[in-house]
Protein backbone atom coordinates (compact mmCIF):
# COMPACT_ATOMS: atom_id res chain seq x y z
CA UNK A 1 0.00 0.00 0.00
CA UNK A 2 1.20 3.64 -0.71
CA UNK A 3 1.74 6.17 1.53
CA UNK A 4 -0.92 8.42 0.64
CA UNK A 5 -3.51 5.58 0.49
CA UNK A 6 -2.36 4.72 3.31
CA UNK A 7 -3.25 7.83 4.76
CA UNK A 8 -6.28 7.87 3.37
CA UNK A 9 -7.39 4.96 4.89
CA UNK A 10 -6.81 6.41 8.31
CA UNK A 11 -8.48 9.07 7.21
CA UNK A 12 -11.91 7.25 6.63
CA UNK A 13 -11.27 4.97 10.02
CA UNK A 14 -11.37 8.88 11.53
CA UNK A 15 -14.02 9.30 9.92
CA UNK A 16 -16.17 6.76 11.53
CA UNK A 17 -14.46 6.09 14.68
CA UNK A 18 -13.43 9.89 15.69
CA UNK A 19 -10.62 8.63 17.01
CA UNK A 20 -7.49 6.22 15.89
CA UNK A 21 -4.55 4.62 18.46
CA UNK A 22 -1.25 4.29 16.87
CA UNK A 23 -0.40 0.84 17.92
CA UNK A 24 -3.45 -0.51 16.17
CA UNK A 25 -3.11 1.33 13.07
CA UNK A 26 0.73 -0.23 13.27
CA UNK A 27 -1.03 -3.62 13.12
CA UNK A 28 -3.85 -3.13 11.12
CA UNK A 29 -1.50 -1.84 8.01
CA UNK A 30 1.87 -4.00 8.99
CA UNK A 31 3.92 -1.02 9.60
CA UNK A 32 5.65 0.63 12.43
CA UNK A 33 4.49 2.76 14.92
CA UNK A 34 7.07 5.55 13.56
CA UNK A 35 5.70 5.07 10.21
CA UNK A 36 1.81 5.50 11.68
CA UNK A 37 3.48 8.63 13.72
CA UNK A 38 5.13 10.11 10.79
CA UNK A 39 1.43 9.83 8.54
CA UNK A 40 -0.62 11.45 11.71
CA UNK A 41 2.31 14.14 11.70
CA UNK A 42 1.41 14.82 7.92
CA UNK A 43 -2.56 14.55 8.67
CA UNK A 44 -2.60 17.07 10.85
CA UNK A 45 -0.40 19.40 9.45
CA UNK A 46 -2.66 19.25 6.09
CA UNK A 47 -5.79 20.23 8.91
CA UNK A 48 -7.36 16.56 9.17
CA UNK A 49 -6.40 15.18 12.48
CA UNK A 50 -5.01 16.39 15.77
CA UNK A 51 -2.55 14.27 17.59
CA UNK A 52 -3.46 13.63 20.73
CA UNK A 53 -1.19 10.77 22.74
CA UNK A 54 -0.71 7.57 21.32
CA UNK A 55 -3.26 8.40 18.62
CA UNK A 56 -5.52 10.97 17.16
CA UNK A 57 -9.06 12.43 16.72
CA UNK A 58 -10.44 13.98 13.41
CA UNK A 59 -10.32 17.02 12.89
CA UNK A 60 -14.09 18.26 12.79
CA UNK A 61 -13.57 21.77 11.56
CA UNK A 62 -16.05 22.61 8.86
CA UNK A 63 -13.93 24.72 6.93
CA UNK A 64 -11.52 22.24 5.74
CA UNK A 65 -12.60 20.05 2.63
CA UNK A 66 -11.56 16.32 3.28
CA UNK A 67 -10.58 14.34 0.28
CA UNK A 68 -12.98 12.94 -1.90
CA UNK A 69 -12.04 9.52 -1.62
CA UNK A 70 -12.63 9.44 1.93
CA UNK A 71 -15.60 11.46 2.23
CA UNK A 72 -17.46 9.26 -0.11
CA UNK A 73 -16.71 6.13 2.72
CA UNK A 74 -18.02 8.12 5.59
CA UNK A 75 -21.69 7.43 6.85
CA UNK A 76 -22.63 5.46 3.34
CA UNK A 77 -25.89 4.25 5.26
CA UNK A 78 -27.11 7.23 6.01
CA UNK A 79 -26.25 8.27 2.46
CA UNK A 80 -27.98 5.22 0.82
CA UNK A 81 -31.38 5.91 3.17
CA UNK A 82 -31.60 9.47 1.90
CA UNK A 83 -30.59 8.30 -2.12
CA UNK A 84 -33.67 5.57 -1.53
CA UNK A 85 -35.64 8.51 0.00
CA UNK A 86 -35.14 11.62 -2.63
CA UNK A 87 -34.84 8.46 -5.86
CA UNK A 88 -39.00 8.33 -5.16
CA UNK A 89 -39.50 11.84 -4.90
CA UNK A 90 -38.10 11.97 -8.50
CA UNK A 91 -40.83 10.84 -11.30
CA UNK A 92 -39.89 9.20 -14.73
CA UNK A 93 -39.02 11.60 -17.50
CA UNK A 94 -37.61 14.36 -15.21
CA UNK A 95 -34.99 16.88 -15.58
CA UNK A 96 -32.77 17.58 -12.78
CA UNK A 97 -29.44 18.47 -11.58
CA UNK A 98 -26.41 16.86 -9.22
CA UNK A 99 -24.30 18.61 -7.62
CA UNK A 100 -20.80 17.16 -7.15
CA UNK A 101 -21.62 15.82 -3.19
CA UNK A 102 -21.20 12.27 -2.04
CA UNK A 103 -24.73 12.03 -1.40
CA UNK A 104 -25.79 13.03 -4.74
CA UNK A 105 -23.38 10.29 -6.10
CA UNK A 106 -25.68 7.70 -3.74
CA UNK A 107 -28.83 9.64 -5.51
CA UNK A 108 -27.19 9.38 -8.81
CA UNK A 109 -26.97 5.30 -8.04
CA UNK A 110 -30.73 5.30 -6.77
CA UNK A 111 -32.20 6.78 -9.98
CA UNK A 112 -30.82 4.08 -12.49
CA UNK A 113 -34.26 2.86 -11.35
CA UNK A 114 -36.37 5.16 -12.83
CA UNK A 115 -36.69 5.68 -16.94
CA UNK A 116 -35.81 8.36 -19.29
CA UNK A 117 -34.21 11.04 -16.35
CA UNK A 118 -32.00 14.07 -18.20
CA UNK A 119 -29.35 14.53 -15.03
CA UNK A 120 -27.49 18.03 -15.30
CA UNK A 121 -24.17 17.79 -13.54
CA UNK A 122 -20.60 18.95 -12.53
CA UNK A 123 -19.50 15.65 -10.59
CA UNK A 124 -17.00 13.45 -12.88
CA UNK A 125 -18.09 10.83 -10.71
CA UNK A 126 -21.93 11.10 -11.56
CA UNK A 127 -21.20 11.38 -15.23
CA UNK A 128 -19.30 8.07 -15.06
CA UNK A 129 -22.12 6.40 -12.77
CA UNK A 130 -24.43 7.18 -14.95
CA UNK A 131 -22.94 6.76 -18.53
CA UNK A 132 -24.11 3.38 -18.91
CA UNK A 133 -27.74 3.86 -17.98
CA UNK A 134 -30.15 3.21 -21.36
CA UNK A 135 -32.82 6.22 -21.68
CA UNK A 136 -30.73 8.62 -19.58
CA UNK A 137 -29.36 12.09 -21.10
CA UNK A 138 -26.64 13.17 -19.05
CA UNK A 139 -25.22 16.20 -19.58
CA UNK A 140 -22.08 17.94 -18.01
CA UNK A 141 -21.42 21.54 -16.34
CA UNK A 142 -17.57 21.70 -17.70
CA UNK A 143 -15.74 24.16 -16.29
CA UNK A 144 -12.36 23.62 -14.50
CA UNK A 145 -11.88 20.55 -12.16
CA UNK A 146 -11.20 22.01 -8.55
CA UNK A 147 -8.45 20.10 -6.95
CA UNK A 148 -8.56 16.61 -4.81
CA UNK A 149 -11.83 16.20 -6.03
CA UNK A 150 -13.73 15.21 -8.54
CA UNK A 151 -16.19 18.32 -8.80
CA UNK A 152 -16.18 21.07 -11.95
CA UNK A 153 -16.73 24.22 -10.54
CA UNK A 154 -16.06 28.31 -12.03
CA UNK A 155 -17.71 30.27 -14.20
CA UNK A 156 -17.85 28.06 -17.45
CA UNK A 157 -19.77 25.55 -14.86
CA UNK A 158 -22.19 28.66 -13.29
CA UNK A 159 -23.07 29.77 -16.71
CA UNK A 160 -23.70 26.56 -18.53
CA UNK A 161 -26.17 25.79 -15.35
CA UNK A 162 -27.85 29.00 -15.76
CA UNK A 163 -28.97 28.13 -19.13
CA UNK A 164 -31.09 25.51 -17.83
CA UNK A 165 -34.70 25.39 -16.27
CA UNK A 166 -34.99 22.02 -14.58
CA UNK A 167 -37.84 20.47 -12.38
CA UNK A 168 -35.97 19.14 -8.81
CA UNK A 169 -32.12 20.28 -8.27
CA UNK A 170 -31.01 17.75 -5.60
CA UNK A 171 -27.83 19.14 -3.43
CA UNK A 172 -25.80 19.01 -0.57
CA UNK A 173 -23.76 20.97 2.23
CA UNK A 174 -21.59 20.96 4.96
CA UNK A 175 -24.11 22.46 7.32
CA UNK A 176 -27.46 24.17 7.96
CA UNK A 177 -28.05 26.32 10.80
CA UNK A 178 -31.39 27.91 11.35
CA UNK A 179 -29.68 31.55 11.81
CA UNK A 180 -27.24 31.20 9.08
CA UNK A 181 -28.90 28.78 6.43
CA UNK A 182 -26.87 26.47 4.45
CA UNK A 183 -23.22 26.61 4.13
CA UNK A 184 -20.07 25.23 2.60
CA UNK A 185 -16.42 25.33 2.92
CA UNK A 186 -15.47 26.66 -0.05
CA UNK A 187 -16.39 29.59 -2.56
CA UNK A 188 -16.07 28.05 -5.76
CA UNK A 189 -18.36 24.75 -4.79
CA UNK A 190 -21.05 27.38 -2.78
CA UNK A 191 -20.87 29.09 -6.14
CA UNK A 192 -21.91 26.31 -8.64
CA UNK A 193 -24.63 25.13 -5.54
CA UNK A 194 -26.15 28.92 -6.10
CA UNK A 195 -26.86 28.37 -9.95
CA UNK A 196 -28.24 24.81 -9.40
CA UNK A 197 -30.98 26.05 -6.76
CA UNK A 198 -31.54 29.24 -9.54
CA UNK A 199 -32.37 26.76 -12.34
CA UNK A 200 -35.00 24.35 -10.71
CA UNK A 201 -38.56 24.83 -9.81
CA UNK A 202 -37.68 22.68 -6.96
CA UNK A 203 -34.90 22.44 -4.42
CA UNK A 204 -34.33 18.70 -2.38
CA UNK A 205 -31.87 19.48 0.24
CA UNK A 206 -30.01 15.54 0.83
CA UNK A 207 -28.03 16.01 4.29
CA UNK A 208 -27.28 13.61 6.92
CA UNK A 209 -28.12 14.21 11.09
CA UNK A 210 -24.27 15.59 11.19
CA UNK A 211 -24.98 18.90 9.45
CA UNK A 212 -27.36 20.01 11.24
CA UNK A 213 -26.61 23.47 13.37
CA UNK A 214 -23.27 23.38 11.33
CA UNK A 215 -21.70 26.22 10.06
CA UNK A 216 -19.20 26.20 7.59
CA UNK A 217 -17.03 29.10 6.03
CA UNK A 218 -19.37 30.48 2.93
CA UNK A 219 -23.34 31.18 2.60
CA UNK A 220 -25.19 28.91 -0.15
CA UNK A 221 -28.27 30.60 0.52
CA UNK A 222 -30.92 30.88 2.81
CA UNK A 223 -34.51 28.45 3.67
CA UNK A 224 -36.43 30.65 1.70
CA UNK A 225 -34.77 28.73 -1.49
CA UNK A 226 -35.23 25.03 -0.28
CA UNK A 227 -38.67 22.97 -0.54
CA UNK A 228 -37.60 19.61 0.85
CA UNK A 229 -35.06 18.41 3.61
CA UNK A 230 -33.96 15.04 3.10
CA UNK A 231 -32.02 13.29 5.83
CA UNK A 232 -31.66 9.45 7.23
CA UNK A 233 -33.37 10.24 11.09
CA UNK A 234 -35.35 12.85 12.66
CA UNK A 235 -34.20 16.12 13.54
CA UNK A 236 -34.98 17.41 17.09
CA UNK A 237 -38.16 18.98 17.53
CA UNK A 238 -36.95 22.63 17.11
CA UNK A 239 -36.05 21.98 13.43
CA UNK A 240 -39.37 20.71 12.79
CA UNK A 241 -41.02 23.61 14.13
CA UNK A 242 -38.94 25.81 12.03
CA UNK A 243 -39.39 23.70 8.78
CA UNK A 244 -43.12 23.92 9.34
CA UNK A 245 -42.49 27.97 9.70
CA UNK A 246 -40.92 28.17 6.34
CA UNK A 247 -43.46 25.57 4.73
CA UNK A 248 -40.48 22.65 4.20
CA UNK A 249 -41.08 19.06 4.24
CA UNK A 250 -38.86 17.33 6.10
CA UNK A 251 -38.45 13.85 5.25
CA UNK A 252 -36.27 10.99 6.88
Amino acid sequence: MLAIERRNAILAKLQDERKVVVSELATVFNVTEETIRRDLDKLEKEGMAKKTYGGAILNENLNIDLPYTVRKKANVEGKMHIAQVVSELVEDGAHIILDASTTALAVAQKIKEKNDITVITNSIEIILELSDKPGFKVLSTGGMLKEGSLALVGYQTERMIGTFHVDVAIVSCKGIDIEHGLTDSNEADAEVKKSIIKSSNRTILAVDSTKFDKISFTTICDFDDIDIIVTEKKPDDRWIKFAEQKNIDIIY
